[in-house]
């Protein structure tokens, strides 16, 4: 297939272009390379595939809707989106970008798909979306209006959005929610990184909630194969949705949710304590409070994508780790 995917400079977007290139698709990549962290990294993820015959890159900002529509007139079988503002925190700094990339830009998107005969739409949700629900594991079968953050409110929006448009143009929509995503060429802001980088440094790393966190750790490699397995299953109707007791995971529209996660939340202190010991060092903990916009716990039921695509997540936070830390040192040489 001809695949458009966007962000395709980011951690996930990297990873995704890569195992669509290995299989044989011909990919358009666009990003806009934006500074939001080190764009060195972007260029060296983007230099892993410029030697590939099939691959196109495009430096394109998604709030461009001239430049587009430009793209989309190309033709594409199907999309994958991953282009987004990333980043709870950041969020309360500059919730403008957040609005600019993740809704007028997903505005763009889902117009390209409309008007260029797209069979299917599959883009990037978060977690994020469940806010303040406490009933674990999350399932998209439970409502999910109450996010914490602009970052999990513009995601919730680009779910309502595709709906809209799976209605109105019969476009197939699938959101993916992604559970806290880690391995190599991952985001220099995540807490991976930041602890594998301070550690090495002999700095003290943030930990916040005094450590109680629970997260869906999920390793890249595992998200992408969920990622291209619903990219190959175009979202259809459900036929038996009732609107007097609306599933919020379906709709009689081409439009589905789902969770993508590991399923086995584990507890902030033990990744912790994997990272030391793969680094050989001790880290020196700076206790702190729960951030603003954080959830305290994580914890995705992935049944439905399981039963769907038969995706399953084969990865162990150790090996995950493990190879997180190989792919760091040998890249910053350390």
């Amino acid at each position: 297939m001809k695949l458009l995917v966007t962000g395709a400079a980011g951690f996930i977007g990297y990873h995704t272009c890569a195992q669509l290139l290995a299989r044989g698709d011909t990919v358009v990549g666009l990003d806009n390379l934006g500074p939001y962290y080190d764009v060195t990294l972007k260029e060296a993820r983007l230099a892993q595939l410029q030697d590939a015959p099939r691959f196109d890159f495009r430096r394109v900002d998604l709030a461009d809707a001239g430049a587009i529509r430009q793209v989309f007139s190309e033709g594409f079988d199907r999309v994958i989106h991953l282009a987004a503002q990333a980043g709870v925190r950041y969020s309360l700094e500059n919730p403008q970008s957040y609005v600019d990339s993740n809704v007028t830009g997903f505005l763009n998107v889902l117009e390209g798909c409309r008007y260029n005969a797209v069979e299917h739409l599959v883009y990037a949700s978060t977690s994020s979306v469940y806010g303040a629900n406490t009933h674990m594991p999350f399932t998209e079968h439970e409502p999910a209006d109450h996010p914490l953050a602009i970052y999990g409110a513009t995601k919730r929006a680009n779910e309502l959005m595709a709906h809209s448009y799976a209605h109105l143009f019969g476009l197939p929509c699938t959101g993916l929610r992604f559970f806290t995503v880690y391995g190599p060429w991952g985001r220099p802001d995540m807490a991976l990184f930041l602890f594998t980088r301070k550690i090495l440094a002999g700095e003290p790393i943030q930990v916040f909630n005094h450590g109680h966190h629970q997260r869906d750790f999920t390793f890249v490699e595992d998200i992408v194969e969920g990622v291209i397995r619903a990219c190959d299953n175009p979202a259809t109707g459900n036929p038996d949705w009732d609107s007097d007791h609306p599933d919020p995971a379906t709709s009689a529209a081409p439009w589905r949710l789902f969770n993508i996660g590991n399923n086995q939340p584990v507890q902030l202190f033990h990744y912790i304590k994997v990272l030391e010991s793969e680094l050989g060092l001790e880290a020196d903990m700076e206790m702190l409070p729960l951030q603003p916009g954080d959830v305290p716990d994580t914890w995705a039921s992935a049944k439905d994508l399981e039963q769907a695509v038969r995706y399953q997540p084969a990865t162990s936070v150790e090996e995950g780790i493990r190879r997180f830390v190989a792919w760091y040192r040998d890249y910053y040489q350390v």
